[in-house]
């Protein structure tokens, strides 16, 4: 009896992808854009549940991230822009480039910068302490972060040194950088980060759980462990970027932010100790709305006792004359 053998083979190395546009209708449908909604669905979904568990609002924190989403995208282009002004300005190149975020170029510390911003703005507007969204919010950001990774790889962009390891990223020939045309396969550093920041999501939580993180200190734990690795990470890749005695801009950027982190988290963990009260009311436009009825009801009572008021007033004013008259 003869026997079949079937041989399956398996890559030695993750292959790149085979297109990353989609044309739906003449609609370009790219995936780094759908990488980037799916990590902003994700990281609010996960918010929100952290948010709502420690008291807070839905609807509140929705209007939050209504103002901190398009802050954060905004912010996250911008310091791509400038941190990397040589891809878009100078002889030869063109600057309306700087506006097409969908060939990628979205810059995380432009991201959490100006997201932060937009956020503050609308606590502010809620009356909400703006720490404790921060809280709320800090794994989400990470998880967030893994999905937006994804979109690096769809890109092709961002990748590491050449690699022969079996979890080598593959990378066409048109997608390899000048002096790099005769290597295959790459480090897959969104792999790495992406990782890295699954590990931070479970950190985050974990000590979360454990001690009740409040007053900022979540958010810093996020700041300082993505820094960590990102620093160690960023000194992989090989793209061309701007360097500072030596280093990298983004690795000098991780190491400053790890150090603040660092110490913010001790300096909130000695003087604010324990969480903040965040319970909150409905969103700021049906808390304008309940007042304005509430100050309705208040002028309709006003008037039915002014009302009532009336002829009481005027019996007694009667009354009074006929006293006046039997005294005369």
């Amino acid at each position: 009896m003869s026997s079949l053998s079937l041989a399956v083979t398996v890559p030695a190395f993750i292959p790149s992808p085979s297109q990353g546009v989609w044309h739906v209708l003449g609609l370009p449908i790219r995936a780094y854009a759908l990488c980037i909604l799916a990590g902003i669905f994700v990281g609010y979904w996960l918010g929100r549940r952290r948010w709502v568990a420690r008291g807070g609002s839905a609807p509140v924190l929705a209007d939050i991230m209504f103002w901190a989403i398009p802050f954060g995208l905004v912010g996250a282009r911008i310091y791509h822009v400038i941190t990397d002004a040589e891809l878009y300005f100078g002889e030869g190149k063109h600057p309306i480039d700087a506006l097409k975020i969908w060939h990628g170029g979205l810059g995380i510390w432009g991201a959490v910068g100006f997201g932060a911003l937009g956020a503050w703005i609308a606590c502010r507007r809620a009356k909400v302490p703006f720490l404790a969204v921060a809280d709320a919010m800090a794994p989400g950001i990470a998880l967030a972060q893994i999905f937006g990774r994804f979109g690096n790889y769809f890109n092709q962009e961002l990748f590491g040194g050449p690699t022969t390891k079996p979890w080598g990223l593959e990378i066409s020939t048109d997608h390899r950088p000048a002096g790099y045309a005769d290597f295959a396969t790459f480090h897959p550093t969104f792999l790495y980060e992406a990782v890295w920041n699954l590990g931070v999501v479970a950190l985050i939580l974990l000590v979360d759980r454990r001690f009740k993180l409040g007053h900022g200190r979540a958010f810093f734990l996020y700041v300082a462990a993505y820094t960590a690795g990102r620093a160690w990470i960023e000194n992989m890749r090989i793209d061309t970027v701007n360097h500072f005695l030596g280093l990298r801009l983004n690795v000098w950027t991780a190491i400053i932010l790890f150090v603040l982190a660092v110490a913010a988290f001790v300096v909130s963990a000695r003087t604010r100790p324990g969480q903040e009260d965040i319970a909150t009311g409905p969103a700021a436009g049906e808390t304008e709305k309940s007042e304005a009825t509430a100050d309705e009801s208040d002028a309709a009572a006003k008037s039915d006792d002014a009302d009532e008021a009336a002829p009481a007033k005027a019996g007694s004013t009667n009354g009074s004359e006929s006293d006046d008259g039997s005294r005369d």
